[in-house]
């Protein structure tokens, strides 16, 4: 699917005694305690300790220890998963937590291999157990006295939301964790922990990130939903209150809904719909560098009365709470020890950064769910299918640009009640005004703050998923509903004071990536259409000179398609000789030297494009012996094909690549004929 996603950790809870210090301190700094593991070694021999507050310390030094890449290993030899996965149904509440806390953080750190090796070690086996415990004791615990049971409750809901995290991590990155999610019937525990997401809607969050990961391209699944599960999705999707978590929670719910709609009777498709649309459109109104700005500056005058509320009363009291102090003394090592192991999920006290987080990660997740709607039933980038060649007569290159320039020349199949709504919730208006660069403002208070820092990094990941998603867009939808040549022209304007408003655009990959995506789409729609572009010569080969560097073979794929496109309707003017001969050179350049095969094949794709008609390209083919080159490069390219291609390319690729195999030789014979018909 493309999406990322943030994953957050959130640090067990730590006993001020026993010698959690010493522990901790060791897995922090790596500091050897034994000859060989360092401090692996003698955390994973206290899970087996009778005290449970020493087995609890040992799951919170486990826990930060296996953020650091280079303890994997050594948690993998010493079987760390076999050991902390019987803790989970540890008789003890507060060992349950922190042993849940440090496999969700193995599971996000560690990343496919480790989590495929989690499912082999049978972690679903006391992971589906411990949240049936929960969910039981969720409902056990509503004839509990008051506060008994308000204490209990947060306990288990703790627990039950570290045990969420993990399931979706393990799910995300192994199938075969779906397909026991599938099996022992998770489906029925988790929706029991969504219906309480007006008491507490983190672990509501939790499991709808899980419920969106399990439910994609899962009919077996999609098939147990029954009307009750159903309206729970359908209450938390349309819950009334407008808190920044419940954005998100909505938001999430809403993804979930429509990895759903083929189960979903097609008499409501049209109102599901509309109302997943309302749900995006709402969030991506938002403002999220306006919002950034005003949480951050809630949060200086929060911070700043409580410091002044605290210092009023440090001088009413005088010296006498000096006695308190003391006997505080304690509580206070534990806060400041706690900090020191917080890493990503924030504490409570921190409300106005986690109202800020769950906007972005909203405004994320919306962009990528509408991505998902226009791509549906489309190939992924990784397949290369978008404008490759294809096989369609012998005839090919005299007709190729009207008959053959890509998909992209014809909207894909989208169904009405999408597209209409879409359009009516003006979804591509908005997706504009996120492409645009993050807030200069908010950009400059979060990097004056450390732990509002790493929100630039979100907001920079919110434009180039807008980019992606004006891509799809631009792929399904109508010139006439995107605002008509006016509005590409304006677009293609947009994009390109976006590119070179920064000079260093090639280092910023993701960016480069999104955006050469973008472009590529827009300049296609555009030929397709006869609409005059926008870009200078200069301009291109600026991008493409750039880009052709990078070391991410999307983002070289999009550039050589680029000029295959612009060339191609240059190539029908006049006057554009020496701009074609320019481009020609640098598409062979490409072709011949390119290491991937699936860029060199681009490359002559985007040749054929060019040079197959016009007097101008004749001409240029003819100056920069383009019909020499291919003939010299024709038997490396077959060779390269049966010698690499099946180790390093997929079967689509490589059914792509024999295509362009197949239209090379053409090509040649083409080129012969009019290098033949010049010349004489």
């Amino acid at each position: 699917m493309g999406k990322s996603r943030t994953k957050r950790f959130k640090r067990p809870k730590f006993s001020p005694a026993g010698n959690c210090e010493a522990e901790l301190a060791a897995a922090e700094n790596g500091t050897e305690r034994e000859e060989d593991d360092g401090p692996a070694a003698e955390l994973l021999e206290k899970l087996q300790h009778p005290s449970a507050e020493v087995r609890e310390c040992a799951c919170a030094g486990l826990a930060r220890l296996v953020q650091q890449q280079p303890a994997l290993p050594s948690l993998g030899r010493r079987d760390a998963v076999r050991r902390l996965g019987p803790l989970l149904l540890d008789p003890s509440l507060a060992v349950r937590e922190t042993a849940a806390g440090a496999l969700r953080n193995l599971s996000a750190c560690g990343g496919f291999e480790v989590c495929d090796d989690m499912v082999t070690k049978d972690i679903m086996t006391p992971l589906v157990a411990l949240l049936k415990e929960c969910s039981a004791g969720l409902d056990s615990n509503e004839a509990s006295p008051q506060d008994k049971k308000d204490r209990n409750r947060s306990s288990i809901e703790n627990i039950a939301n570290e045990a969420m995290n993990m399931l979706w991590n393990i799910c995300e990155c192994s199938s075969r964790a779906v397909s026991l999610f599938n099996k022992e019937g998770c489906l029925e525990i988790v929706l029991k922990y969504l219906s309480r997401f007006s008491t507490n809607v983190d672990l509501a969050i939790s499991v709808a990130y899980c419920l969106q990961t399990v439910t994609e391209d899962n009919l077996e699944l999609q098939k147990s939903f029954s009307a009750p599960a159903l309206h729970v999705l359908e209450s938390a999707m349309l819950s009334p209150v407008s808190s920044m978590e419940y954005v998100l929670l909505k938001t999430l719910v809403a993804g979930t809904i429509w990895n759903l709609k083929d189960i979903i009777p097609s008499k409501s498709q049209a109102d599901i719909i509309n109302a997943i649309l309302k749900i995006l459109s709402d969030v991506l109104e938002m403002d999220a560098g306006e919002v950034v700005i005003q949480m951050k500056e809630a949060e200086t005058q929060r911070l700043k009365t409580a410091a002044e509320t605290e210092e009023i009363l440090e001088n009413a009291n005088g010296d006498g709470l000096v006695e308190d102090d003391e006997m505080e003394e304690i509580p206070q090592k534990r806060k400041v020890r706690r900090k020191t192991f917080h890493s990503d999920l924030l504490p409570p006290t921190d409300k106005e950064l986690r109202e800020t987080i769950a906007l972005l990660t909203a405004q994320q997740t919306a962009l990528e769910i509408i991505v998902n709607m226009c791509c549906s039933e489309d190939p992924s980038d990784d397949e290369w299918e978008e404008l490759s060649s294809s096989d369609e007569s012998d005839a090919f290159m005299e007709n190729s640009l009207s008959e053959d320039s890509g998909q992209l020349l014809s909207p894909l199949c989208l169904s009405h009640e999408v597209h209409s709504a879409l359009t009516n919730f003006l979804i591509p208006k908005k997706i504009f005004e996120k492409t645009a660069f993050p807030n200069s403002i908010a950009v400059d208070m979060c990097s004056r703050n450390p732990t509002w820092k790493p929100l630039i990094r979100k907001m920079n990941t919110i434009q180039c998923r807008a980019l992606m998603c004006l891509q799809s867009l631009l792929s399904v939808l109508e010139v006439e509903h995107l605002g008509g040549a006016p509005a590409l022209q304006a677009l293609a304007q947009h994009l390109s004071q976006l590119l070179f408003s920064q000079p260093d655009f090639a280092k910023h990959v993701d960016f480069l990536e999104a955006i050469s995506s973008a472009l590529r789409a827009l300049l296609q729609t555009m030929a397709s259409r006869n609409i005059t572009q926008c870009m200078t010569p200069d301009q291109l080969m600026t991008l493409c000179k750039a880009g052709i560097r990078s070391s991410n073979v999307g983002v070289r794929v999009n550039v050589v398609s680029i000029l295959g496109i612009t060339g191609s309707v240059l190539a029908r003017e006049d006057g554009t000789l020496e701009t074609l001969k320019t481009i020609g050179c640098f598409l062979l350049e490409v072709a011949t030297q390119d290491l991937s095969l699936v860029v060199a094949g681009e490359a002559l794709d985007a040749l054929f494009d060019v040079f197959a008609d016009g007097k101008e390209a004749e001409r240029a083919s003819v100056q920069i012996k383009l019909l020499s080159a291919l003939k010299e490069f024709q038997p490396v390219f077959k060779m390269k094909i049966r010698k690499e291609g099946r180790g390093k390319y997929s079967p689509d690729q490589l059914c792509v690549l024999d295509n362009v195999k197949m239209n090379l030789r053409r090509f040649v014979a083409y080129q012969e004929t009019v290098e033949k018909r010049l010349t004489t």
